[in-house]
Protein backbone atom coordinates (compact mmCIF):
# COMPACT_ATOMS: atom_id res chain seq x y z
CA UNK A 1 0.00 0.00 0.00
CA UNK A 2 1.01 3.21 -0.52
CA UNK A 3 1.07 6.25 1.74
CA UNK A 4 -1.62 7.83 0.31
CA UNK A 5 -3.63 4.59 0.39
CA UNK A 6 -2.57 4.23 4.17
CA UNK A 7 -3.61 7.69 4.41
CA UNK A 8 -6.97 7.60 3.37
CA UNK A 9 -7.99 3.95 5.15
CA UNK A 10 -6.94 5.87 8.28
CA UNK A 11 -9.04 8.45 7.88
CA UNK A 12 -12.23 6.78 6.47
CA UNK A 13 -12.35 4.69 9.42
CA UNK A 14 -11.89 7.90 11.81
CA UNK A 15 -15.02 9.35 9.84
CA UNK A 16 -16.46 5.59 10.97
CA UNK A 17 -15.43 5.40 14.50
CA UNK A 18 -18.01 8.00 15.98
CA UNK A 19 -21.06 5.71 14.60
CA UNK A 20 -18.50 2.39 15.73
CA UNK A 21 -21.68 0.88 16.98
CA UNK A 22 -23.71 1.41 14.09
CA UNK A 23 -21.18 0.25 11.62
CA UNK A 24 -20.56 -3.10 13.69
CA UNK A 25 -24.53 -4.02 13.89
CA UNK A 26 -24.79 -3.48 9.68
CA UNK A 27 -21.75 -5.02 9.43
CA UNK A 28 -22.85 -8.47 11.21
CA UNK A 29 -26.50 -7.97 9.48
CA UNK A 30 -25.10 -7.87 6.00
CA UNK A 31 -22.95 -10.39 6.71
CA UNK A 32 -25.43 -13.04 7.91
CA UNK A 33 -27.63 -11.99 5.14
CA UNK A 34 -25.32 -12.63 2.70
CA UNK A 35 -23.24 -15.61 4.54
CA UNK A 36 -25.34 -17.45 6.73
CA UNK A 37 -22.88 -20.07 7.51
CA UNK A 38 -20.83 -17.38 9.46
CA UNK A 39 -23.70 -16.77 12.23
CA UNK A 40 -23.22 -19.94 13.32
CA UNK A 41 -19.50 -18.66 14.48
CA UNK A 42 -21.20 -16.25 17.11
CA UNK A 43 -22.43 -17.67 19.82
CA UNK A 44 -22.06 -14.52 22.33
CA UNK A 45 -23.56 -11.38 23.10
CA UNK A 46 -23.47 -9.70 19.50
CA UNK A 47 -22.98 -5.88 21.05
CA UNK A 48 -19.86 -6.81 22.84
CA UNK A 49 -18.51 -8.34 19.11
CA UNK A 50 -19.35 -5.40 17.47
CA UNK A 51 -17.21 -3.51 19.97
CA UNK A 52 -14.13 -6.29 19.49
CA UNK A 53 -14.89 -5.90 15.68
CA UNK A 54 -14.48 -2.10 15.28
CA UNK A 55 -11.58 -1.70 18.48
CA UNK A 56 -9.36 -4.56 15.94
CA UNK A 57 -9.86 -2.52 13.29
CA UNK A 58 -8.79 0.53 14.57
CA UNK A 59 -5.62 -1.16 16.36
CA UNK A 60 -5.00 -2.59 12.99
CA UNK A 61 -5.80 0.56 10.72
CA UNK A 62 -3.35 2.57 12.80
CA UNK A 63 -0.70 0.05 12.38
CA UNK A 64 -0.74 -0.04 8.42
CA UNK A 65 2.41 2.10 8.27
CA UNK A 66 3.89 -0.01 10.65
CA UNK A 67 2.67 -3.44 9.46
CA UNK A 68 5.60 -5.03 10.93
CA UNK A 69 4.49 -4.21 14.40
CA UNK A 70 0.90 -5.72 13.99
CA UNK A 71 2.21 -8.51 12.09
CA UNK A 72 2.06 -11.11 15.39
CA UNK A 73 -1.33 -9.98 16.23
CA UNK A 74 -3.43 -10.55 13.11
CA UNK A 75 -1.20 -14.00 12.85
CA UNK A 76 -2.43 -14.46 16.11
CA UNK A 77 -5.97 -13.64 15.27
CA UNK A 78 -5.62 -16.16 12.36
CA UNK A 79 -4.76 -18.92 14.32
CA UNK A 80 -7.70 -18.23 16.80
CA UNK A 81 -9.95 -17.89 13.61
CA UNK A 82 -9.14 -21.32 12.71
CA UNK A 83 -9.83 -22.86 16.22
CA UNK A 84 -13.24 -20.86 15.72
CA UNK A 85 -13.92 -22.79 12.47
CA UNK A 86 -13.24 -20.15 9.94
CA UNK A 87 -13.02 -20.74 6.38
CA UNK A 88 -11.77 -19.65 3.35
CA UNK A 89 -14.64 -17.86 2.01
CA UNK A 90 -15.75 -16.62 5.23
CA UNK A 91 -12.76 -14.60 4.55
CA UNK A 92 -14.12 -13.11 1.03
CA UNK A 93 -17.70 -12.87 2.71
CA UNK A 94 -16.30 -10.79 6.00
CA UNK A 95 -14.48 -8.06 2.82
CA UNK A 96 -17.32 -7.94 1.16
CA UNK A 97 -19.94 -7.07 4.09
CA UNK A 98 -16.72 -4.60 5.42
CA UNK A 99 -16.77 -2.87 2.16
CA UNK A 100 -20.72 -2.86 1.96
CA UNK A 101 -20.40 -1.24 5.52
CA UNK A 102 -17.84 1.46 4.90
CA UNK A 103 -20.14 2.46 2.12
CA UNK A 104 -22.95 2.87 4.43
CA UNK A 105 -21.41 4.73 7.00
CA UNK A 106 -18.91 6.93 4.63
CA UNK A 107 -21.95 7.62 1.87
CA UNK A 108 -20.36 9.95 -0.80
CA UNK A 109 -17.02 9.71 0.95
CA UNK A 110 -16.81 5.96 0.03
CA UNK A 111 -14.99 6.89 -3.48
CA UNK A 112 -13.27 4.30 -5.85
CA UNK A 113 -10.26 5.75 -4.33
CA UNK A 114 -11.34 4.81 -0.44
CA UNK A 115 -12.78 1.93 -1.92
CA UNK A 116 -9.32 0.74 -3.79
CA UNK A 117 -7.24 1.30 -0.44
CA UNK A 118 -9.56 -0.36 2.04
CA UNK A 119 -9.65 -3.43 -0.42
CA UNK A 120 -5.80 -3.19 -0.17
CA UNK A 121 -5.55 -3.24 3.17
CA UNK A 122 -8.25 -6.06 3.93
CA UNK A 123 -6.83 -8.67 1.71
CA UNK A 124 -3.04 -7.91 3.09
CA UNK A 125 -4.60 -8.58 6.64
CA UNK A 126 -6.63 -11.31 5.81
CA UNK A 127 -4.10 -13.43 3.52
CA UNK A 128 -2.20 -12.59 7.13
CA UNK A 129 -4.44 -14.65 9.09
CA UNK A 130 -5.55 -17.04 6.64
CA UNK A 131 -1.52 -17.99 6.19
CA UNK A 132 -1.05 -17.95 10.20
CA UNK A 133 -3.84 -20.37 10.08
CA UNK A 134 -3.29 -22.56 7.63
CA UNK A 135 0.35 -23.05 9.21
CA UNK A 136 -0.76 -23.76 12.64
Amino acid sequence: MTPHQIQLVQTSFAQVAPIADTAAELFYQRLFATDPTASALFKGDMKEQGRKLMQMIGVAVKGLDRLDSIVPAVQALGRRHRGYGVTEAQYDSVGAALLWTLGQGLGAAFTAEVQEAWTLAYGILATTMKDAAKAG
